[in-house]
């Protein structure tokens, strides 16, 4: 039995403690906005955070993050800096298939809560990771550029 506070709840899994975080998510709990991508770490799909890093979830076992916060896409909306990406996203209509989007709004809300004026080098750097095969990458940056302005 492995215990995992997600989105500040704790859930108990009967899982194999190997079992990726991306797979306890969306098998086990049926949190589905949390993507899978590529399965090797690569493309940033599957981002969440743990205790507000932003952690690929598709390689990293439940026996790595037991008893850490664990937080998803699904609680961005009650989470100030979330709320003001996802509206930032909204408003340079980043989003084209919105496949990667989840993944990209965790990295960039975990961007803005530790540099709260990043540079264009800071979000291309924090970003890089995020895979976006629409290419809204100028978007991306821009909407970024909003939301530390509103959060300033």
């Amino acid at each position: 039995m492995t215990s995992l506070n997600i989105n500040n709840k704790v859930h108990t899994l009967d899982t194999d403690p190997n079992t990726p975080v991306l797979w306890a998510l969306r098998d086990s709990l049926g949190l589905t906005g949390t993507k899978f991508g590529c399965g090797q770490a690569l493309c940033g799909a599957c981002t969440v955070h743990v205790n507000g890093q932003a952690t690929r979830s598709c390689v990293t076992p439940i026996s790595a993050v037991a008893g850490q916060k664990i937080t998803t896409i699904e609680a961005m909306s009650g989470d100030k800096v979330g709320k003001v990406v996802q509206d930032a996203w909204i408003k340079h209509d980043v989003a084209q298939c919105g496949y990667c989007q989840s993944g990209q709004i965790m990295s960039a809300t975990a961007l803005l809560k530790s540099n709260k004026k990043p540079s264009d080098a800071d979000i291309d750097s924090a970003m890089a990771g995020n895979i976006c095969r629409c290419g809204t990458y100028v978007r991306i940056r821009a909407a970024i550029h909003d939301a530390a302005s509103h959060l300033a």
